[in-house]
């Protein structure tokens, strides 16, 4: 009963002020909290309703904490991206959500260094350090299926996939071993959990009871801990080194934590914040290749094209960073998977840090949310042909007829493709990502077979506007008969 107490005065605040704006469910006091109730289970359906009834305008839901306003289509697309931050923020929103600054960290919220270096030092590097990330995507695939002779196996997919993109990932932001530490592994996966959790609890709580919430009831400090306790060492150790023989010195580990620490200026140079940028990085990189690995698996059909696709490119390239940006069918098959499923089913959410008007006259207000309806434009025969039908090679074939442009590139995003964000708060690992997934792709099609028990692809988990692999679900695979 706390959270109905504590969420209904966000409802009395925006209600009036949000009157010309059309509701999908009620607006009365009892009906907007049952609404909100529901849409914990149902919010996809909840806003697909609104985008069906009102496309081309906005409307207006209500979850758990507050009103949000949803729009779509290009003009309130445009509009959003060229928002000022001042008006319209990312960063707070995800804050409100995530309570970031007291899950992640205070200096994290305000003061996130990280993405400019994820944006420029990792991008960059990404040819470079290639050849370790391979090593590590195939080394993790064999040790965690741990296949033997020509069987098949069962496995749970998404733990599989997460334990082989968090040692890919790390690999590249701590280096080995530590990427290789079941506990530093197993960490990582967690505080993904955890940080999610742990904003929920604090958002049950009014705002003054935050620090208390965050640093007694959630599990968030604990993981830092933790984390300190493998980081801690080797951060000393490259404090010395930098101390001793200056910022260029021999055999310097060219990885995220180093890149950090060349850019940390005073508190930020603490065992303590390193740890919580780490833990935050990995918290935006534990993303699911489970959705593509599911689609592959319950569609067999496609493994052979996508096979000839890689075995073609490597034979001439090898497997490197130029070889990926060939592959075009694996390309289009992890964008068409995102499409169909995406991490949710809204995008570029924002909070007004003042009262925002769009050039037809809506206005936001102070305090608001305001987001844009991404799985239902998605799957919008609009845009898409045959929409709600998982087409693999959809984008490639675009491609094909329009010339090599970068539009239809898994990396790019438009006012129709959302799921990596759209404009300059668009993901900022998002290079990293692709390369990752479609080196992870490009593997088990050559090395694997894949299938599923029933062969019924696995229903995803929809939690508020969230949408995640389903936890549960188990893959088969067996080594590829050479």
């Amino acid at each position: 009963m706390r959270t109905v107490f504590l969420a209904t005065p966000l409802y009395l605040t925006f209600i009036g002020q949000l009157d010309a704006i059309p509701t999908v469910g009620s607006t009365t006091w009892l009906g907007s909290w049952w609404a909100s109730v529901t849409f914990v289970t149902n919010a996809t359906d909840v806003v697909q309703k609104g985008y069906d009834k009102y496309k081309g305008t906005p409307f207006k839901v209500s979850n758990l904490y507050r009103w949000m306003v949803v729009v779509n289509g290009r003009k309130y697309l445009e509009e959003l991206r060229k928002s000022p931050d001042d008006e319209l923020s990312f960063m707070e929103a995800t804050n409100e959500t995530l309570r970031t600054e007291y899950t992640l960290g205070h200096d994290i919220h305000h003061d996130p260094y990280h993405i400019p270096i994820i944006r420029s030092q990792l991008t960059r590097n990404l040819g470079i350090l290639y050849p370790e990330i391979n090593d590590e995507l195939v080394t993790a695939f064999e040790e965690t299926l741990d296949l033997k002779g020509d069987e098949w196996k069962s496995v749970p997919a998404l733990h599989t996939v997460q334990k082989v993109v968090c040692r890919t990932s790390n690999r590249i932001f701590v280096g080995l071993p530590l990427c290789r530490n079941p506990d530093w592994v197993d960490l990582n996966i967690q505080f993904t959990l955890d940080v999610v959790k742990g904003g929920i609890i604090i958002g049950l709580f009014p705002k003054f009871m935050a620090p208390f919430v965050a640093r007694f009831m959630t599990s968030v400090p604990g993981s830092t801990r933790r984390g300190m306790k493998h980081l801690g060492p080797i951060i000393e150790e490259r404090k010395k080194c930098l101390e001793e023989y200056g910022a260029a010195w021999a055999d310097k580990p060219n990885d995220l934590l180093s890149w950090l620490m060349d850019e940390a200026k005073g508190s930020q140079c603490s065992i303590e914040s390193l740890t919580r940028r780490i833990l935050t990085v990995n918290f935006a990189a534990i993303h699911s290749f489970t959705q593509a690995l599911f689609n592959l698996a319950a569609n067999p059909q496609y493994i052979q094209p996508l096979r000839q696709e890689v075995e073609s490119i490597v034979e001439t390239e090898g497997w490197s960073k130029s070889a990926l940006a060939k592959m075009r069918k694996i390309d289009s098959f992890l964008k068409e998977s995102q499409r169909i499923e995406g991490i949710g089913c809204v995008s570029m959410s924002r909070k007004a840090l003042k009262d925002f008007t769009f050039s037809d006259g809506t206005v936001i207000p102070k305090g608001a949310f305001v987001t844009v309806a991404s799985t239902a434009m998605h799957h919008d025969n609009e845009f898409y042909e045959n929409a709600d039908m998982f087409d693999p090679f959809r984008f490639s074939n675009m491609r094909d007829e329009e010339g090599e442009g970068v539009k239809h590139h898994f990396v790019s995003t438009n006012p129709e493709y959302l799921t990596f964000g759209h404009g300059r708060h668009a993901c900022p690992g998002r290079f990293f990502a692709a390369n990752e997934l479609k080196s992870m792709l490009a593997h088990v099609v050559m090395r694997y077979d894949v299938s599923l028990e029933d062969g019924i692809r696995p229903q995803s988990l929809r939690i508020d506007t969230a949408i995640a692999a389903n936890p549960t679900a188990k893959v088969l695979f067996r080594k590829r008969a050479l």
